[in-house]
């Protein structure tokens, strides 16, 4: 198994890379931790300029600009190799000997389709609600890295506590469903907490496939309570986390009941803000 992080020099770096470095523990993976130089960052054309220059002077600024340009572009990548140096040192500290480091150019979501056929699972930083997470790429580019990933999503809290207890937000759709058979297959879970809640009407028919969902798991020796529980979704869900100190939320990217508006639009980094813990996506 490899898991592929994302680091960017943020205060989320360190919880990426030790949540990675738990996953990896667990699930018995290598790490490779990415950082992505953005296009300004290592572009190195002379910058345009407009107005009435005389042509002399207009030269001469544009050959210190573009030395201006590659500098800067230099000195991104000085700073990306940096950044990852720094992480591979965390994860190294948090005891896993697998590591590698990449430093890539480009935009996030076409490394993630370029790469994810490699890749087993991202970890990702979540977004915060200072402005630090604001003017860096991981943050904004959150819900675009869901979207576009076909591999299962961890987005990091921002700070890592021991996870023992998971709750696993179960609506019975195909990504909830696909989220539950990866967690029966993965060693990941192996002797933690589980339980698998739905929110929404108790018929005969959502607790069925619960029923089914912790089958599932039982076959793959894990053992887990169930729960339906009426009122809107996100605020039941982020309410069970809160009293019963969840410390990993599990739940599918695309739904088809009140959980797929959780994920599709706006409110996704609304509930990621509310639970306070990791989020583990699958889609």
């Amino acid at each position: 198994m490899k898991i592929t992080a994302f680091v960017d020099g943020s205060i989320y770096s360190q919880s990426v890379c030790d949540h990675a470095a738990w996953v990896a523990a667990h699930a018995g993976a290598s790490v490779e931790l990415l950082h992505i130089l953005g296009r300004r960052e290592t572009a190195s054309a002379p910058s345009n300029l407009s107005g009435a220059i005389a042509l002399g002077a207009r030269s001469s600024l544009l050959e210190e600009l573009s030395e201006l340009d590659e500098q800067r572009a230099k000195l991104a990548q000085k700073r990306g190799r940096a950044i990852l140096d720094d992480a591979a040192g965390m994860v190294h500290l948090a005891g896993v000997d697998a590591v590698t480091t990449k430093l890539r150019r480009g935009d996030i979501v076409e490394t993630v389709t370029e790469i994810e056929a490699d890749t087993d699972m991202f970890v990702i930083g979540k977004r915060g609600e200072a402005a630090d997470f604001a003017k860096l790429h991981l943050g904004s580019n959150l819900e675009r890295v869901v979207r576009t990933s076909t591999k299962p999503v961890f987005v990091a809290s921002r700070a890592f506590k021991p996870i023992d207890k998971v709750l696993v937000a179960f609506d019975g759709g195909p990504s909830s469903i696909k989220a539950v058979d990866a967690m029966a297959r993965s060693p990941l879970f192996a002797g933690l907490t589980v339980k698998l809640l739905t929110v929404g009407s108790d018929s005969d028919d959502a607790r069925r496939r619960l029923e089914d969902a912790r089958a599932t798991l039982a076959a793959g020796s894990i053992e887990a309570e169930i729960e339906i529980a009426s009122g809107q979704a996100e605020i039941v869900i982020a309410e069970r986390v809160e009293s019963e100190q969840f410390r990993l939320l599990v739940m599918g990217a695309y739904g088809h009941s009140r959980i797929r508006s959780l994920i599709i639009g706006s409110t996704t980094t609304e509930m990621l803000r509310s639970c306070k813990i990791p989020v583990l996506l699958f889609r």
